[in-house]
């Protein structure tokens, strides 16, 4: 038997960065921008609110910038707050590097099995395609485990055992697609 089951987003990640306010580390991003003009230069930044206090901080989205090299569809959305926007940029390795930030996808995201694998044919070996929907780091342990309705150790006692084998290497964390196949 084969299937496929999905990764995707259920809502915006934390951003994991210091409060200057209450040294809280955590910020939620609800997907406002301000852009700043000053002659022919924009600024672009998204804006966060810590979770402890509510202070909102910036995140440079650019710095600047000449108004021609923007393209008017960027600027459309970022006038309208566009939250797929934001979601596009709280992705981007460079935005998260010149911001000095992390994400926290701890309950940001769900698994989508398509229909329950446990009530398939006990014989039969099972072949899974794990898709991604966004790039969000998760244990493929953690999502096998979730998915099969097993808890952690037993699928680690599998992946051991050679009774569960993958191609990529299945401790640590993954955000692209990996297939496996459970031998029964």
């Amino acid at each position: 038997m084969s299937g496929t089951w999905a990764i995707t987003p259920t809502r915006l990640p934390l951003v994991l960065r210091r409060c200057h306010g209450c040294a809280s580390e955590r910020f939620r991003a609800d997907g406002r921008f301000r852009v700043n003009a000053n002659h022919k230069r924009l600024d672009a930044w998204l804006l966060v609110l810590c979770t402890g206090c509510g202070e909102t901080a910036k995140l440079t989205v650019f710095e600047r910038m000449n108004v021609r090299s923007v393209r008017p569809g960027l600027l459309t959305r970022l006038h309208g707050n566009d939250p797929a926007l934001a979601a596009e940029l709280l992705q981007d390795p460079a935005v998260r590097r010149r911001n000095r930030i992390a994400l926290d996808w701890a309950g940001a995201w769900r698994l989508d099995t398509g229909g329950s694998a446990r009530s398939e044919g006990a014989d039969e070996a099972l072949e899974i395609s794990v898709r991604f929907a966004a790039r969000i780091p998760v244990r493929p342990v953690r999502v096998i485990a979730e998915g099969l309705g097993l808890p952690r150790a037993e699928v680690e006692r599998l992946i051991v055992e050679g009774g569960l084998v993958s191609a990529v290497r299945l401790g640590g964390r993954l955000s692209g697609d990996f297939d496996f196949l459970l031998k029964r």
